[in-house]
């Protein structure tokens, strides 16, 4: 479920802003979104990390599970999101793409997911 767009939080006097807040109520969670528009950094992940350890420690209810956190962005390293985040991190780093592939290549790889499914 959609909750709020910039959804503002103060800490120690200070406002932050996470783009895009949902509850998955399947999951009994919230999941925080945040939307880069340039190459992420680690100081992206460790924003994500305040955001994600604010709404498991003043927001969310004790029967709720832990907060995902998900930054996506225009280009990633994953040995960086390796290095800065945790193992055990509920947050995922995801790279976007501005315009779709051509509809052949769709095509071929919907195919190649199809034959995968079957083996």
């Amino acid at each position: 479920m959609f909750e709020a767009r910039q959804k503002r939080f103060t800490f120690d006097e200070e406002n932050f802003y996470v783009d895009l807040v949902f509850y998955n109520r399947l999951l009994q969670c919230y999941v925080l979104i945040d939307l880069k528009v340039d190459k992420l950094a680690h100081q992206d992940l460790g924003q994500m990390q305040m955001y994600v350890n604010y709404y498991d420690r003043y927001v969310k209810q004790d029967f709720e599970k832990p907060t995902i956190g998900i930054l996506l962005c225009k280009e990633k390293k994953d040995a960086l999101v390796e290095l800065t985040l945790p193992k055990d991190s509920n947050i995922y780093a995801q790279q976007y793409a501005l315009y779709l592939p051509d509809k052949q290549l769709l095509q071929a790889k919907l195919r190649e997911w199809i034959e995968e499914q079957d083996e």
